[in-house]
């Protein structure tokens, strides 16, 4: 599945986070896969797991989910309404089906063909999502809200594990890869108390704690996953950790200021903050993953990075002014060479990769109303022949005013999901 960006959904449930936290401004191969909802419930298939200091045990889920009964047929245009709880949560897929994250920890399924409910699993917390994951390979999809980290089987559409944290510890982030979900978790209490932040990994499929360590971390920034080894910053210094024990094996050298991690194909990236007051940013670095050391400058605009992608050695940038957060630039840069390849102006930090194209909207002024616009990973928005710009047509849901995003299955899919945030809509559209 091709990585897609959720920068302005994150924005939200991050500072819904801090706020709550108090610190300020972070395809499944089986076929019941694409299953439908049956009418009636059953009961959670949740797994029992070991806890941890600070955490506990992982628990048997005491509410139903609905299972799930196949459905066929292929990728095809559609618009549904999603529920409120639905819809102030995130949306993914597979290649054989849409994920949204419902309240704090709960998870729906949804016909790639219809966009119907086929299975959904209700929130064992109060709160908001603070992060969704899809582990494919393992059939599972993750979702982690208030002190809540809970798993559905992507093939079943049944809990298949939860855990819950102490109480006074709240979920933060969320990453995954290589048969685990890592989690930062950290105190809660009011401003200005001391936090305390953990870093935890858990087994996928079945939920199993595999270590927990306490970290000097950033609870609003995602872990990143490379390989075997788990990256956190604290806001400047890089710490990299073996991902099957947590032993730290590596960290950033001195004056290397990161506060904030982007990686995607085996590349590692240090950027300003997103959440950061301040008006002026660090340079866009690119790291060595094994040492930390850096080992390209790509860019030092004086604006905001805001969240990128990565593929085939190039890296899409997205950033905004430090005072003005209405426009910005998507750049993209070669990871070799540092060079910037092509730069598009738009008012979205809205973006995903479909193949070897990037996809993003159109700005608030484009006269023919918002579209989806898909550009040449390298040639950009001015590219000719085949690497040519392509656009959509105007939908309701890719106007600016309904503060859209868009979510790539992959696989040759051949459809996009956009995610209308104000109206509270889910839209499969073709591919431009």
């Amino acid at each position: 599945m091709a990585p897609a960006l959720r920068t302005a959904r994150t924005a939200v449930l991050a500072a819904a986070l801090c706020a709550g936290l108090g610190l300020g401004a972070f395809g499944c191969s089986h076929p019941a896969a694409d299953s439908g909802a049956s009418a009636h419930p059953v009961p959670s298939a949740a797994r029992s797991g070991g806890g941890g200091p600070g955490r506990a045990a992982a628990t048997d889920s005491a509410r139903a989910s609905f299972a799930a009964t196949p459905v066929t047929g292929p990728w095809r245009s559609w618009t549904r309404k999603l529920s409120g709880p639905e819809a102030s949560g995130t949306c993914d897929a597979t290649t054989r089906q849409v994920v949204c994250g419902v309240g704090a920890d709960g998870l729906t399924g949804r016909s790639r063909a219809t966009g119907a409910v086929t299975w959904q699993i209700p929130s064992l917390a109060a709160g908001r999502n603070v992060g969704l994951v899809l582990a494919v390979p393992d059939g599972r999809a993750v979702a982690a809200g208030a002190d809540t980290l809970h798993a559905a089987d992507l093939r079943t559409g049944s809990s298949a594990w939860s855990h819950r944290l102490t109480p006074g510890r709240a979920y933060a982030a969320l990453a995954e890869g290589g048969g685990a979900v890592y989690a930062l978790d950290t105190t809660t209490g009011p401003p200005g108390d001391t936090r305390t932040v953990t870093l935890d990994a858990y087994r996928t499929t079945d939920g199993t704690a595999l270590w927990h360590k306490s970290v000097h971390a950033d609870a609003t920034a995602p872990p990143r996953v490379i390989g075997g080894r788990v990256y956190t910053t604290d806001g400047s210094a890089v710490t990299a950790r073996d991902a099957r024990t947590g032993r730290v094996v590596a960290t950033s050298p001195g004056g290397t200021d990161c506060p904030q991690l982007l990686s995607g194909a085996g590349y590692l990236v240090c950027t300003g903050s997103r959440f950061s007051a301040s008006d002026t940013f660090p340079p866009v670095v690119r790291l060595d993953p094994a040492t930390l050391r850096p080992l390209r400058t790509l860019r030092d605009s004086g604006m905001k990075p805001v969240d990128g992608v990565f593929s085939d050695g190039v890296l899409v940038l997205y950033e905004e002014g430090a005072e003005d957060s209405s426009a910005g630039d998507w750049s993209a840069f070669d990871l070799g060479s540092g060079a910037v390849l092509w730069s598009y102006h738009t008012t979205t930090g809205q973006g995903a990769l479909d193949g070897g194209r990037f996809t993003t909207f159109t700005p608030s002024y484009d006269t023919s109303g918002g579209r989806l616009i898909s550009v040449d990973l390298r040639a950009g928005p001015k590219g000719t022949g085949a690497a040519a710009p392509r656009f959509s047509p105007a939908y309701p849901d890719t106007d600016f005013s309904r503060y859209p995003s868009v979510v790539v299955p992959g696989g040759g899919a051949g459809h996009l999901l956009v995610q209308s945030t104000r109206v509270g809509a889910l839209r499969s559209v073709p591919s431009p």
